[in-house]
């Protein structure tokens, strides 16, 4: 495991991440147990993805050959959209993988830059838990009156709480780099912990490099010994 060192401070950055940076506080420890959880709900969205190729697979093959496609095709997919499409999103946001708008906030620092990050987060929780009050509605209404799909019946409430039990792991995420960001406000400085730091291209570039002759370096290694 190859750990990133940075001059201004003395954390450094989580495995698996150029972005987020670690120390011993107790928000860092927060940000690293929230994550685990956060990677094992991306990786059941994996799967569930990975799952659907097969049956997607079966259905063309039975409709090839059999002129059987699968039962409930159709269904069984609408019910999948919803746990790999919200199932990692927190995960998106605690890496900053997700879609945003640098030109502004791309040319601030310090103090300002913290405090910045900081409204648009409490911007974010605020629509994400009125998001899951309206989706904890749908989902109590569609298993209180045993809502079903069309074609086989298939009951769509599971499909539904995904939605308010993921947007609930992301008000946790978004409260937890509040508290980063809010540190970063206080104490000032470029490098808070857990929350995802924006690099240039210049940083990304020099990071992949890296990243790419330790791997080289670790196989020349392996390979010598």
């Amino acid at each position: 495991m190859r750990v990133f060192q940075f001059p201004l401070t003395n954390t450094t950055a989580m495995a698996g991440s150029h972005t987020v940076l670690e120390d011993d506080s107790l928000l860092s420890r927060a940000d690293r147990l929230l994550f685990k959880l956060e990677s094992v709900l991306t990786l059941l969205g994996g799967i569930v993805i990975f799952l659907l190729v097969f049956l997607a697979t079966a259905n063309v093959l039975g409709r090839w050959i059999f002129s059987t496609p699968v039962n409930g095709y159709i269904d069984w997919v609408e019910q999948a959209m919803a746990f790999f499409a919200f199932l990692g999103i927190s995960y998106t946001k605690r890496e900053g993988a997700h879609i945003r708008m640098d030109m502004l906030v791309g040319h601030i620092h310090g103090r300002f830059l913290w405090l910045t990050e900081l409204f648009s987060t409490l911007l974010m929780l605020t629509i994400t838990l009125v998001l899951i009050y309206g989706s904890y509605l749908h989902f109590y209404r569609a298993y209180s009156i045993g809502d079903s799909s069309l074609d086989i019946n298939l009951p769509i409430w599971p499909a539904k709480l995904v939605v308010p039990v993921a947007l609930c792991i992301l008000a946790l995420r978004l409260l937890l780099q509040a508290w980063g960001y809010l540190r970063g406000v206080i104490e000032g400085g470029n490098s808070p912990v857990a929350v995802p730091l924006i690099e240039d291209a210049a940083a990304v570039a020099a990071a992949e490099a890296d990243s790419v002759m330790g791997s080289n370096s670790t196989n020349q290694e392996g390979g010598a010994s």
